[in-house]
C-alpha cells in the first residue's frame, strides 16, 4: 500500500494529530522528570549538550517510522518481518522483555509521586495497582481513541505548566552556597549517569516502531495524509526535546548550588525535588510541581502499556499467522500482559525503584544500535534515504553504538 501524496493547500486539523502526539506523552517520564531534572541540579548547563545530541541522533530512526508507515501503509513490525524473520523474533524478544520493565518503571515512579499527592499514606504497590488499572481501564474502554483524545490534552496541559513553572522558579531568588563547587561530569565514573540519561531521551528507540504501530492505525482510521503525519510527528518529537531542557532548566533554576545534596533515586527525588520547589518559591507551588510530575508519568504508564501491547500483539500474530489482522480484543489482551508483567515486577522489585529506573534506561540505550540499524535498513530499503539523510543516519548509528560500547568497556571493567 502506497500513500498518495498530499495537496500542500490542506489543512492541518487537531484530529490530525496523534501518534506524534502519544510519542512525546510516552517521552515524558522518567527521562525528563528524573533524569533531566538531576542532571540540572547535579551538574547546571553542562549536560544539556548530551540531551541535545541525544535527540539530534535518534531522530532520524523515529522520522523513518513514520516515513514508512506512510510509504507502505504498515507498520516497522511488518518490515522487519519482510526483511527476515530472524529480525522479527528478535524485535519480539526484545519488545516483549523492555515493555514489561518500562510499564513496571513508569507505573511505580508514577505510583510514588501519586502517594506524594495524596493527604494519607498508601502502600505503593496498592497505588501501582490503582495506576495500572486505572491506565487499563481507560484504554478497555475506549481503545486507541481514547488514548489518541487523552494525550493531546495531557501534552498541551503539561506544556504550559512546565513552562510557567520554569519562568516561575527563574524569578525566584535562590540562595548559591558559599562554599558551592561544581561537579563535573567528564569522567568515567559518570558515565553510568549520562547512558541512563540518554536511554530514555526522548524515549527508547524501540518507541519508533510503537509509534509505526500508531500511525498505520492512524492511517486507517482517520485518513491523515503525509504532509498531516509528518508535520505530527515532528511537532511531537521538537515538543519532547524542548521540554527536556525546559526540566534541566528547573533543576538548574531550583536546586543547582544550593548546597543541599541531590537525592539520586527516583522516587526520594520527586519528594525532594517538590519540597524544595516549595521552600523556593513558595507553598502554594507544591500542587503545580506534583501536578506536572503527575502528568509526565501518567501519560507515560497509559501510552507505554497501550504501545507495547499493540506492538507485541502485531508482532506475535505476524509470527503465527503472517497477517496484521488484529482485534481490539486482541490488543487488549496483550496490554492486559504488559500490565500484569510490570506489575510482578513491581512487586519483585518493591523498594528498588531507582534500581529499577536505572536499569530500564541503560538498557534502553544499550539496545538502541540495534534498532537504529533496523529501522536504517528499512528505510534503505524503501528508497527513503536522501544522501544528507544517509550521513545522518549514519552518525547517529556510529554516536549511539559508540557510547554504547564505552559503556560496556567500563561496566566490564575493560577500561576506567
Amino acid at each position: 500500500m502506497t500513500i498518495s501524496t498530499p495537496n500542500k493547500a490542506e489543512k492541518l486539523t487537531w484530529k490530525a494529530f496523534g501518534p506524534g502526539i502519544l510519542m512525546a506523552s510516552a517521552a515524558i517520564g522518567g527521562s525528563h522528570l528524573v533524569s533531566s531534572t538531576q542532571a540540572g541540579a547535579l551538574y547546571g548547563w553542562q549536560l544539556a549538550i548530551m540531551i541535545i545530541l541525544a535527540n539530534f541522533f535518534k531522530y532520524p530512526f523515529y522520522r523513518f517510522g513514520t516515513e514508512y508507515a506512510y510509504k507502505t501503509g504498515d507498520s516497522l513490525v511488518v518490515g522487519y518481518a519482510k526483511k527476515s524473520k530472524a529480525y522479527l523474533w528478535a524485535f519480539y524478544a526484545l519488545s516483549v522483555v523492555s515493555g514489561m520493565i518500562t510499564t513496571a518503571a513508569v507505573a511505580l515512579l508514577c505510583a510514588t509521586i501519586l502517594g506524594f499527592m495524596l493527604p494519607v499514606e498508601l502502600n505503593p504497590l496498592i497505588l501501582s495497582v490503582m495506576v495500572m488499572t486505572v491506565s487499563w481501564g481507560l484504554l478497555v474502554a475506549g481503545h486507541y481513541k481514547v488514548l489518541d483524545n487523552i494525550s493531546k490534552w495531557i501534552i498541551l496541559t503539561l506544556t504550559v505548566a512546565t513552562i510557567a513553572a520554569v519562568i516561575i522558579a527563574g524569578i525566584s531568588p535562590k540562595q548559591i552556597a558559599p562554599d558551592f563547587v561544581p561537579m563535573s561530569p567528564w569522567n568515567l565514573a559518570s558515565l553510568g549517569f549520562i547512558i541512563a540519561l540518554m536511554g530514555w531521551m526522548p524515549a527508547p528507540l524501540e518507541f519508533s516502531v510503537i509509534t509505526s504501530v500508531w500511525t498505520s492505525k492512524k492511517i486507517r482510521t482517520d485518513h491523515p495524509t503525509p504532509r498531516q503525519g509528518m508535520i505530527d510527528f515532528n511537532v511531537g518529537y521538537l515538543t519532547s526535546a524542548i521540554l527536556a531542557l525546559f526540566f534541566l532548566t528547573l533543576g538548574v533554576f531550583v536546586q543547582y548550588g544550593t548546597g543541599e545534596e541531590i537525592a539520586t533515586k527516583g522516587g526520594a527525588y520527586i519528594n525532594q525535588l517538590v519540597q524544595m520547589y516549595t521552600d523556593t518559591i513558595g507553598s502554594w507551588s507544591k500542587i503545580l510541581v506534583a501536578f506536572i510530575a503527575f502528568l509526565c508519568m501518567f501519560g507515560t504508564v497509559i501510552t507505554s502499556a497501550d504501545g507495547y501491547g499493540r506492538t507485541n500483539a502485531e508482532s506475535l500474530s505476524l509470527i503465527k499467522t503472517g497477517t496484521t489482522e488484529l482485534t481490539e480484543k486482541y490488543v487488549m489482551l496483550w496490554t492486559s500482559i504488559m500490565v500484569m508483567g510490570g506489575f510482578v515486577l513491581i512487586n519483585v522489585f518493591a523498594g528498588q525503584m531507582a534500581s529499577l529506573l536505572k536499569f530500564a534506561m541503560i538498557s534502553s540505550f544499550v539496545s538502541a544500535p540495534i534498532f537504529a540499524y533496523l529501522n536504517y535498513s528499512l528505510a534503505k530499503t524503501e528508497h527513503l534515504l536522501t544522501a544528507k539523510m544517509n550521513i545522518y543516519a549514519l552518525l547517529g548509528i556510529a554516536f549511539l553504538a559508540g557510547f554504547a560500547g564505552l559503556f560496556l568497556l567500563g561496566f566490564f571493567g575493560i577500561i576506567g
